[in-house]
């Protein structure tokens, strides 16, 4: 159906297209027309972005969630096609730098895109990575994670084209860019043989900036492209790749559910696992994977953060509520990637996914490996979470079973006997050590990995003590929406505000009109345009 479709074979379309219509009633007629139109092009679908990156109504525009946390947090979507020959462009300007007055005045950077081309199996964080190119607005460029000065800085109502040549003589693919239409030169030689005739997408990785692409789907470029180039959309089908596509239905959809202590290899096997299948593109839901998506310079924030540790923590905490909720919503398969050791905790998790295929990993190693493990984080990333808090886990550990909420249960080291006794003795340990003191834990700047508070992610429970500590409800649950509005009632739709995605009062948020908000977040649509993705990753 891609090759009559496509824009080479005219004729055979129009042919297509009339002789299914004239057996259509009129609504449907419409419909099928409007599904022929999204098929044909080239724009960014919304399945391979971000989770709190919003893709607009026409795939061609979008804007990060901004409230509170998610200010430090840059948000990726790569196209629906890429390339692999030719000489091809696309462009993306800035609308706009969307307020963030909640940061801090430390903040490096509260504003920036990073834009390029990457392999449809790369992460959202462009130019962190192999075959990841980015030029970014603090001008900078990076592949693999190594910045090196380039071009010019570049910012609100700015236009970057983004060039790439297969045809470039000798080994090499070049990839250029361009700012308000002057040629900034070639910034990125890629091997072609590493490549291997895999295709680079078109990919943008913002913080807390509104952008529009124009893929060829304008009649007026913002700039015309250098002699030789053409815009992606104007490709024909066979020319171009489709990148992966997210599961058809949320029976198709996965949720590993991983259950274990800290530190006893979760988000290893999480990492091997992601790599492993990688046509699952699995989101991972943890702590762990937000402060990834704060990074600066490609450095984790323990690096390089002046501010209080423990409050960061906390809003790292609060964002994987919200993307939580988020994700039961849409069709893509993830790693829970928390210890979920309570199993109040493992229904309360599990329950919001009906529908999904929902499984729990469960990782327990023997006493021996997982002291060992233990001391090894701790020696690189310092402690985590405190002894007290890990004896309450113990003291209230559950193995998963099979149930309404569950319908598989994998032990990765010790099976189910062996954990069985294993986890008795958890028990028993923890009890004798009796319950921490109150509030021993809560709201104390203390210095576990970075200067306190970093426990949070090990939330469990949903205990009622709500603060700092690891049993807070805020850590992971899913009861109730956190930070002052859910996040469907907002500008797409709602009475919200831009950065909220809520009901918070308009003096909080960006209310303006604007192209780019009028669209829905959850609308799926047939697409071959080369568009916004927004799933997995």
């Amino acid at each position: 159906m891609g090759h009559i479709l496509s824009r080479d074979t005219r004729s055979i379309q129009k042919w297509f297209v009339e002789i299914i219509v004239e057996e259509l009633d009129w609504p449907a007629q419409t419909m099928f027309q409007h599904l022929v139109e999204m098929y044909l092009s080239l724009s960014c679908p919304t399945d391979n972005c971000d989770l709190h990156f919003k893709v607009s109504r026409d795939h061609y525009s979008g804007y990060p969630l901004t409230v509170e946390g998610f200010a430090y947090l840059w948000a990726g979507a790569r196209a629906s096609y890429g390339v692999s020959r030719g000489k091809v462009c696309y462009e993306m300007k800035i609308l706009e730098e969307i307020a963030v007055k909640h940061l801090p005045s430390s903040e490096p950077d509260p504003h920036v895109v990073r834009i390029g081309w990457s392999l449809d199996s790369c992460s959202t964080q462009l130019g962190e990575e192999a075959f990841s190119f980015g030029y970014g607005g603090t001008g900078k460029k990076s592949s693999d994670c190594k910045f090196e000065d380039y071009g010019e800085k570049f910012g609100e109502n700015d236009v970057i084209g983004c060039f790439i040549d297969f045809d470039a003589g000798g080994e090499k693919v070049e990839m250029a860019f361009s700012k308000n239409g002057v040629w900034l030169d070639v910034g990125f030689r890629a091997s072609r043989e590493e490549l291997a005739g895999r295709p680079l997408f078109p990919h943008v990785l913002v913080k807390n900036c509104a952008i529009e692409f124009n893929f060829g789907q304008k009649e007026e470029p913002f700039h015309p492209p250098p002699e030789g180039y053409i815009f992606i959309q104007t490709l024909g089908i066979e020319d171009r790749t489709r990148g992966a596509v997210g599961p058809a239905s949320k029976a198709d959809c996965e949720i590993l559910m991983m259950v274990g202590l800290p530190a006893c290899g979760k988000t290893t096997w999480a990492s091997k696992h992601t790599e492993s299948h990688p046509e699952k593109k699995y989101n991972t839901l943890g702590t762990n994977a937000i402060m990834e998506k704060m990074k600066v310079m490609g450095l984790r924030r323990q690096k390089n953060y002046a501010g209080r540790w423990d409050v960061l923590i906390q809003q790292a905490t609060q964002c994987l509520n919200r993307l939580i909720q988020i994700a039961a919503r849409k069709r893509r398969n993830y790693i829970l990637d928390q210890t979920n050791v309570y199993g109040s905790a493992q229904r309360r998790k599990m329950r919001p996914f009906e529908g999904f295929q929902r499984k729990a990993i469960v990782i327990c190693p023997t006493e021996e490996d997982f002291k060992e493990r233990t001391l090894r984080q701790t020696d690189e990333q310092g402690k985590d979470v405190p002894d007290q808090a890990v004896l309450e886990m113990k003291a209230n550990f559950v193995l998963p079973e099979l149930s309404d909420f569950l319908e598989e249960v994998f032990f990765v080291e010790l099976q189910r006997e062996e954990a069985d006794k294993l986890v008795k003795e958890y028990n028993e340990e923890g009890r004798k050590a009796g319950p921490p003191p109150d509030k021993r834990y809560d709201n104390r700047p203390g210095g576990f990995r970075g200067n306190g508070g970093g426990y949070q992610r090990y939330d469990d429970r949903g205990g009622p003590r709500g603060g700092v500590g690891y049993q807070s409800r805020d850590a992971g649950g899913h009861r109730r929406g956190n930070n002052r509005g859910g996040y469907n009632g907002n500008r797409w739709g709602g009475n919200g505000n831009y950065r909220e995605g809520g009901s918070a009062p308009r003096s909080s948020g960006y209310n303006r009109s604007a192209p780019y908000s009028k669209g829905a977040y959850n609308q799926v649509t047939m697409d071959t345009s080369v568009c916004l993705s927004v799933s997995a990753h």
